[in-house]
């Protein structure tokens, strides 16, 4: 994946380096000072036009700055469109889900493969869908500077690519980090017993093949090998990777089940230290991501409600 990412963002941008004629937008109600009503029967604009209005659109013909878009193109930028919008949701839905529900945490034992693969799919495929709709959308460069609506998809793409350069030095830099964190501390746990703290033991949740882990008064057991405990999951109720103190007291067995398995440590409680540079910018970026969500979709409440 690292190899291509230079061609895609180079793909991006020249697609965005190409000019295009738009359909009339209010821009031109701006650029003159005159209301739709002045252009178009109706007054909210669009739909058929008065004589001024045919006479602007002969002007703006004779200047080639107004195309009409054929049936094709109309196809085109719908079907552009809902996927641009289907995989925004589908991405900003997984964001808002894990740092919302599951907390950062989740993500700092190891960045789950199939959030990983999902999050590089939606920004491939928005980047590739947004592009397109850029280009059917702004009639020039200069319009994504002079006009509301290129003001506001520009600040779109500018967000967008910090998101997006943010999930390169996560996937690169803090991702390997993390793993080999964590497998440093599997190594150690198997060879002797060891303390961890309580965010420690969150990365031993039984997931994609890591090991289970649960505490209980203050020891750590290894709950990997039991059939009870597959996946990481007891009865889809109760997930390894946290103290089980109080959820077993409502169990309808005794603590007779927990203290069969292998203890492998204690939990670690006080001051941990200061966490590793490379975690920092994981919760960073993580929180940061999620502010910037909030301002992409209040920028496209702008663009489409704002006038």
């Amino acid at each position: 994946m690292k190899k291509y990412i230079p061609a895609i963002l180079f793909s991006t941008f020249l697609l965005l380096s190409l000019a295009a004629l738009a359909c009339a937008t209010p821009e031109y109600a701006r650029q003159t000072g005159l209301m739709c009503s002045r252009c178009h029967i109706d007054a909210t604009g669009g739909g058929p036009l008065t004589p001024a209005g045919q006479t602007f659109l002969a002007q703006l013909k004779m200047r080639g700055l107004y195309s009409p878009p054929s049936l094709t193109e109309r196809i085109m930028r719908v079907i552009t469109g809902y996927v641009h919008l289907l995989t925004a949701i589908i991405w900003f839905g997984t964001i808002l889900y894990v740092h919302v529900l599951l907390k950062p945490t989740y993500a700092a034992k190891g960045l789950p493969r199939g959030e990983l693969l999902l999050g590089w799919a939606s920004i491939i495929i928005m980047a590739t869908s947004g592009t397109l709709l850029a280009i059917m959308t702004m009639p020039s460069w200069r319009a994504f500077y002079t006009t509301r609506l290129g003001i506001l998809l520009s600040i779109k793409i500018f967000l967008f690519l910090i998101m997006t350069g943010t999930a390169a030095v996560v996937t690169f830099y803090v991702g390997p980090k993390m793993k080999a964190k964590m497998k440093r501390q599997d190594a150690a746990s198997a060879a002797e017993e060891t303390d961890f703290s309580i965010e420690e033991l969150r990365a031993f949740d039984g997931r994609e093949g890591r090991a289970a882990y649960i505490a209980f008064k203050g020891n750590v057991y290894d709950v990997t090998a039991s059939r009870l405990w597959k996946d990481g999951s007891h009865l889809r109720k109760h997930s390894a990777g946290g103290d089980l103190t109080e959820i077993l007291k409502t169990a309808p067995h005794g603590e007779e089940k927990i203290l069969s398995m292998r203890r492998i440590g204690r939990v670690r409680s006080g001051f941990e230290g200061a966490r590793p540079f490379y975690e920092r910018v994981f919760y960073l970026f993580a929180y940061m991501n999620l502010v910037i969500v909030f301002l992409i979709v209040f920028v496209i409440a702008l663009m489409r409600w704002g006038d």
